[in-house]
């Protein structure tokens, strides 16, 4: 069945900018006494918020100050602002969802300002996202709880079984699944296996998501 309104995550699926917060993630916590592998950083920290991570990785033994969080924020947003490459096929999905007649929102764990950064380096696509931006920061919810993604439903007029999530983490994908929505795990590198585990469908390739939505 057709979905009314689609519903994407940005990091990983809009934007490629986890490879680059990866890295400077995994140089910033050796620095601080927890040396880990670019898996072991996915594995442990993609789909949470920078909080969240810097919990955890206090918990496992970095050496993280008070004020780490704005600061490495402020670390990764001058990076990404270097320049952040689109998801391979992702303005084509959007295309076709525009011919369809079917509106998509962005819900992010992400702040509006890392969006700004990463999307606005591309204007195009920014000004088709720009109004339906929805950021944990600013909702004072984070994914798993589903309502970053019930919210925009909400906004849209949409019962949440007749949505479809887009998210690449098992954060973002358990938010969807809790949300009652389709719940479509965008697995590019992995075989999507942590993804199946909390209820999404995998998908590897962007350009297969059309099909696998109807379009």
């Amino acid at each position: 069945m057709r979905p009314s309104l689609v519903i994407f995550d940005c990091d990983g699926v809009l934007v490629d900018s986890e490879p680059i917060t990866n890295r400077l993630l995994r140089d910033d916590l050796a620095a601080r006494g927890l040396d880990l592998t670019l898996d072991r950083i996915e594995e442990v920290f993609v789909g949470g918020t920078m909080a969240s991570v810097g919990e955890t990785a206090r918990e496992m033994g970095a050496d993280i100050p008070e004020g780490w969080v704005d600061a490495f924020y402020e670390q990764m947003y001058a990076e990404l602002a270097k320049g952040t490459p689109l998801v391979d096929g992702i303005e084509d999905v959007l295309d076709q969802l525009d011919a369809a007649g079917i509106p998509y929102a962005v819900g992010s764990n992400g702040s509006l300002r890392k969006m700004s950064i990463t999307l606005g380096g591309h204007p195009a696509l920014y000004a088709r996202l720009e109004t339906t931006l929805y950021s944990a920061h600013t909702l004072g919810v984070a994914k798993p709880d589903p309502e970053l993604y019930l919210k925009p439903a909400r906004d849209a007029g949409v019962p949440p079984e007749q949505c479809a999530v887009v998210d690449d983490s098992a954060t973002g994908c358990t938010a969807g699944v809790r949300a009652g929505m389709r719940t479509m795990g965008y697995a590019e590198h992995n075989d999507g296996a942590r993804l199946k585990a909390v209820g999404a469908e995998p998908f590897h390739r962007m350009s297969d998501l059309p099909g696998l939505l109807g379009l």
